[in-house]
């Protein structure tokens, strides 16, 4: 599989090279050269087919020869060491939970797969090393952190916005040590991001083997399309359409959905659920792509006012906006009316939910009174406890600690303090 750069000014390149470079040298986001639909008979059979089989047929295609079949299925036996129940909320209405993982969020799939991938391109790799880039808005942090901690020839560093993430999610990126370094940055999100990919652009940094672990990287992206697989596994004796609302930051899960449908899964409608950094819904709205500058709320893993990702739905959709509109919509959504979905939720379900899922069941509820015979999955992305500060005053309740929150909650945060790029530079050295 070969992929180009979505600037179209830069040479194609492999699965690999793709994964290790992380973004084109001419700035732009790799996407795949072929997208071939998966046999309808993988379909007929999906139920009776474990994750791991499910996975390795979703992604072996995208892989190519880069990495032989019994280190890939390794690779994704590691990966999907965990569960991804479907929960349903009310009738008709599901909740898939992304977050029984080690970071207790959707990221730890990409992350993990994408650390063993670079581990097996590097295990070679003697005398050099890779240095991993990341900005996080929230969960990719602590996931990036935990699925590289340790792994030989990789050195990370993530950058994140100071005061602008969660207490538990800020102590998941800055306590784990050894190859881990977080960058405590004075600024928001865009901040973050936009030193990341102007690194990968300076030249002076070239000895670095710079990378990124953001969905920007076809490694972290990719993998996140198990998720729709796994959904439509558990669901598909109902018989119905589905709908899948994701909430939306930058975009990665729900362009992996798009890329889903392509290969073939009956998904009718998708819904991007955004809290008030509503880019995408006024371009739905007004047909002009007009970023902004992120703002800050109590979702904060969506506090992205210019999705990354979005380059590659428009791809898939060859730019047709009428086509994209046949498949998409994208709603926005206050704080208040997050808070009063979570307390909806509870009150009618006893269902615990946090700020994006919330969201994302918002945009689903909306959505489905188009499709009446149709159900809905929303996308729980992190455990409530990764928001407990909003939630437990928002139910009325205390929620207990899980073991994997538990185990970095009460150590020390070590972080470097730095407000612009020149400072990132001297860090990386």
């Amino acid at each position: 599989m070969k992929y180009y750069s979505l600037n179209h000014n830069a040479p194609e390149v492999s699965f690999k090279e793709a994964v290790i470079q992380g973004l084109a040298s001419d700035k732009g986001l790799y996407f795949p050269q072929n997208i071939t639909p998966l046999n309808p008979a993988f379909f007929n059979v999906i139920e009776n087919l474990t994750h791991h089989n499910i996975a390795y047929d979703v992604i072996q295609q995208f892989v190519g020869d880069d990495i032989p079949e019994d280190h890939l299925r390794e690779i994704i036996a590691e990966t999907l060491s965990f569960d991804f129940p479907v929960v349903e909320v009310e009738k008709g209405i599901y909740s898939l939970e992304l977050f029984h993982g080690p970071t207790m969020a959707f990221k730890d799939v990409g992350a993990r797969f994408m650390s063993r991938c670079l581990a097996y391109f590097n295990k070679d790799k003697k005398d050099s090393k890779n240095t991993v880039l990341v900005a996080t808005s929230g969960d990719t942090g602590g996931a990036v952190a935990s699925g590289f901690l340790g792994v030989d020839g990789v050195d990370v560093v993530i950058l994140y916005p100071s005061g602008k993430v969660s207490d538990i999610q800020e102590k998941q990126l800055t306590t784990l040590g050894q190859n881990i370094k977080a960058l405590e940055v004075d600024g928001v999100f865009d901040d973050c991001q936009d030193m990341v990919k102007k690194a990968f652009l300076d030249e002076t940094l070239a000895h670095k083997n710079l990378t990124s672990a953001n969905s920007i990287n076809i490694a972290r992206w990719l993998p996140q399309m198990f998720y729709f697989f796994f959904a439509y596994k558990a669901l598909k004796s109902q018989n119905k359409p589905f709908v899948f609302s994701c909430p939306s930051g930058n975009f990665g899960n729900i362009c992996a959905g798009i890329m889903a449908k392509k290969l073939g899964l009956p998904i009718e409608h998708f819904v991007a659920s955004t809290n008030v950094n509503d880019t995408v819904p006024r371009f739905l709205e007004n047909g002009k792509y007009d970023p902004k500058p992120s703002k800050a709320t109590i979702s904060n893993a969506m506090d992205v006012g210019n999705p990354s990702n979005f380059i590659r739905i428009q791809e898939l959709y060859n730019n047709d906006l009428k086509a994209f509109e046949k498949d998409f919509s994208s709603y926005s959504y206050t704080d208040e009316e997050t808070l009063e979905a979570l307390k909806n939720i509870y009150k009618a379900d006893g269902y615990i939910a946090e700020p994006h899922g919330a969201v994302g069941y918002l945009g689903l509820k909306k959505e489905l009174q188009k499709h009446e015979n149709a159900i809905g999955v929303f996308l729980e992305t992190a455990h409530p406890i990764k928001f407990l500060d909003v939630v437990e005053p928002a139910l009325g309740i205390t929620l207990p600690i899980p073991e994997q929150i538990e185990s970095v909650i009460n150590e020390e945060k070590v972080s470097v303090k730095i407000s612009s790029y020149e400072e990132l530079k001297t860090f990386l050295g």
